[in-house]
């Protein structure tokens, strides 16, 4: 039996709750729970103040409510699963280094900001720097896959240096932003400067893109990876095309103002 909480009202402020992740609650009791400690502005108070707590001694955490104001949900966590209903706040699953969340709902920036491993699905609209650095940190996500149904905000994928994130809606200004590797896939496109100062890695787009001068064209494939990744992928529901009669991809360098090696691949149905 997973443990459930429920929100009970909605803080004014934002609540700070990293506390709420599995690896925190699969040792505790009941009224453990209840009693841990968040902070609700310059307020410490319990767990309680806020949730209605259903279970123990689980590393399956499932959260209900409009969370849009409680953030550092999952913090840090490494195993388990945390299933949220609903709106989440900031920070959802940074340092995340192993498990799995799901949100249905809406998510706000930073999520899985520097995660090392682990799987993050959000079924909703997602905020700006999704896998990213934080401000002053040489290097975003290591590793994992990130997977946004619908849209994104700004800087996703910012310094990230391993990993996968797929945006099925669009995405905002400076998608890729001084990346140093892995992979971000653009189901539906992306804004302006898309790659800016990225010295490795692969950005795939499904739609077209409005790329910075800075890029140049090498070649119109059909890359072997991007077969591996769409199988890959396949399992999370993501569809890539593949097959070569089906189109090709355009393949750019870049950012040469750096000057870095990563590239940008559109794809361009036959």
């Amino acid at each position: 039996m997973p443990v459930t909480l429920h929100l009970k009202r909605s803080p004014n402020v934002p609540l700070e709750a990293e506390v709420l992740s599995p690896d925190v609650v699969a040792t505790l009791s009941n009224s453990e729970i209840r009693g841990l400690t968040i902070y609700h502005g310059k307020r410490q108070l319990p767990v309680s103040e806020f949730f209605e707590v259903e279970g123990e001694h689980s590393d399956d955490l499932v959260l209900h409510g409009a969370m849009h104001k409680v953030r550092w949900v999952g913090r840090g966590m490494s195993r388990g699963s945390l299933t949220v209903h609903g709106a989440v706040g900031m920070h959802l699953g940074a340092y995340m280094s192993g498990g799995r969340i799901d949100v249905y709902g809406n998510a706000g920036d930073w999520v899985g900001a520097e995660m090392k491993n682990g799987f993050i699905h959000v079924h909703g609209n997602a905020g700006g720097q999704i896998g990213a650095a934080y401000r002053g940190a040489m290097s975003g996500m290591r590793n994992g896959v990130i997977i946004v149904d619908g849209s994104a905000g700004l800087e996703v994928g910012m310094r990230m240096r391993r990993g996968t994130i797929v945006v099925g809606g669009p995405a905002r200004d400076f998608t890729g932003l001084q990346m140093k590797g892995g992979t971000i896939i653009l189901l539906s496109g992306a804004e302006i400067r898309t790659g800016a100062w990225m010295k490795r890695g692969t950005i795939i787009s499904m739609k077209p893109l409005q790329l910075m001068p800075t890029f140049q064209h090498a070649s119109n494939c059909q890359p072997t990876f991007v077969d591996l990744y769409a199988r890959h992928l396949r399992q999370f529901g993501v569809q890539l095309p593949s097959a070569a009669d089906a189109g090709s991809y355009a393949m750019y360098r870049g950012d040469q103002s750096v000057p870095g090696k990563g590239e940008i691949l559109v794809w361009s149905p036959d």
